[in-house]
């Protein structure tokens, strides 16, 4: 296993590098109105000494802009080693403070709705595939299928329109309500749970149609195996036969989707986090992308990377743990 780990993560490696070059290459074949812009805007703030151009050459410099792609991609990957990003031009702050300073809330958003999802999805999956074309299969396919065929736009548009126009419950947009610098920690804490409710039932609906879809799939399929034929006609309880030799061997497919989730739970929710305010690293990777803020843009990109890669590597981990036979060599 430990040399399993070992190879995989020189692969990463590998894959790693070759994703934040495509990512830089995309960056530096951005228009250079983007540079000139945020020079522009250097140049004019109370206190400069600098000329626009001089703020264009040392932006350009900083992030090898100047140097050719393959030169400028060194430069970049070598400052990211020291952990030094650069500057957000968005929000004038360093790249790792400003990630620090939002990436929280897309955790606990992500951590929350990915709980959830698997909490109700599984088990209804499951049932499902117990009771085929019964009542219950019917309803969790209806379920499924509408969660996975509605945009995330829509549901948090619906949810709005319900919740907020209609009976008042929840703010439109935003974090804070309007008397927020009045209240003590613990009604900041509440006041701001209160925000992420709309958010977080948004993830849950739109995450929840494919994973019970896939739990059903699966599990359906492993039902009609002939072992589980076997177990049956030994006269094992239909309880064990679920949860002692289906349920298992159903957990192997789904490590795939569980390790994947890894990702969203700190990439942030970049539509969900735009429609209902919430100042996450979604809502800044998109207004940083929307912009042409280079340094956070690139920021967050090598950072999806890294979680995929790492996400993919859990699974393949898991895949030995769920199953015995599993064997890596």
């Amino acid at each position: 296993m430990a040399k399993f780990i070992v190879k995989r993560l020189g692969l990463c490696l590998l894959i790693f590098f070759f994703v934040t070059f495509i990512i830089y290459v995309l960056e530096y074949c951005l228009p250079t109105s983007y540079v000139e812009k945020t020079a522009l805007e250097l140049s004019m703030r109370p206190g400069n000494t600098k000329s626009a151009q001089q703020w264009i050459d040392e932006l350009n410099a900083q992030y090898g802009m100047d140097q050719g792609i393959i030169k400028g991609y060194a430069i970049w990957l070598s400052n990211s080693a020291r952990g030094n990003y650069g500057d957000s031009w968005a929000q004038t702050m360093p790249v790792t403070a400003l990630f620090n300073k939002c990436i929280w809330y897309s955790f606990v958003m992500g951590a929350i709705a990915f709980v959830i999802q698997t909490a109700i999805a599984i088990p209804l999956g499951v049932a499902a595939a117990r009771k085929q074309y019964s009542i219950m299969d019917y309803s969790v396919t209806v379920i499924a299928l509408v969660g996975i065929s509605m945009p995330t736009f829509f549901v948090a548009t619906v949810l709005k329109l319900i919740f907020s126009v209609k009976l008042g419950w929840f703010e439109l947009v935003g974090m804070q309500g309007r008397n927020y610098a009045t209240l003590d920690a613990a009604g900041r804490f509440w006041d701001l749970a209160h925000h992420l409710v709309l958010p977080i039932m948004t993830l849950i609906i739109i995450g929840i149609g494919g994973l019970m879809r896939y739990t059903r799939t699966n599990m359906l399929e492993v039902l009609n195996s002939d072992y589980v034929r076997t177990a049956r006609a030994k006269g094992l309880p239909e309880k064990k036969v679920i949860s002692h030799h289906a349920f298992r061997n159903t957990l192997i497919p789904l490590v795939t989707i569980l390790g994947g989730s890894l990702p969203g739970l700190f990439s942030g929710a970049l539509i969900t986090e735009t429609l209902f305010g919430i100042r996450g690293i979604g809502y800044y990777a998109y207004n940083s992308m929307v912009v042409g803020d280079i340094p956070f843009t690139m920021f967050y990109l090598a950072f999806i990377a890294i979680l995929t890669l790492l996400g993919n590597l859990i699974s393949d981990i898991l895949y030995a743990v769920v199953d015995p036979r599993v064997r890596i060599n």
